[in-house]
């Protein structure tokens, strides 16, 4: 059962460090605000809580995995607000979302 475990949690460490990395990637090359905010709640809502339920797994039930949890769930209900907080703040702040592609407004022209 030692190795059920260990692979379920690697499997879940690996891939939360995977959609972090990705989120990272996507912060650094997207061109725009509402862009990037999509790939940082990436980041958060999906690489995060894995991270957190693969040392749950390792860890084992105690008071450490009871508070790895709450703080998963709080990033769970926390991170969708705030993201949403902040393109509605850029909204109504007057920047507007990229539309289209450079390709495209090349061949319009």
């Amino acid at each position: 059962m030692s190795i059920f475990i260990e692979l379920i949690s690697g499997f879940c460490l690996l891939a939360g460090c995977f959609f972090c990395l990705v989120g990272a990637i996507g912060i650094l090359r997207l061109p725009d605000i509402f862009c990037r905010l999509h790939a940082s709640s990436l980041n958060e809502t999906l690489g995060t809580p894995l991270i957190l339920l693969g040392l749950i797994i390792q860890i084992g039930p105690n008071l450490i995995s009871l508070k790895l949890l709450l703080i998963a769930i709080f990033i769970l209900i926390t991170n969708p607000t705030a993201t949403h907080a902040i393109s509605r703040a850029s909204l109504h702040g007057g920047i507007k979302p990229l539309t289209s592609t450079k390709e495209q407004k090349l061949s319009r022209s």
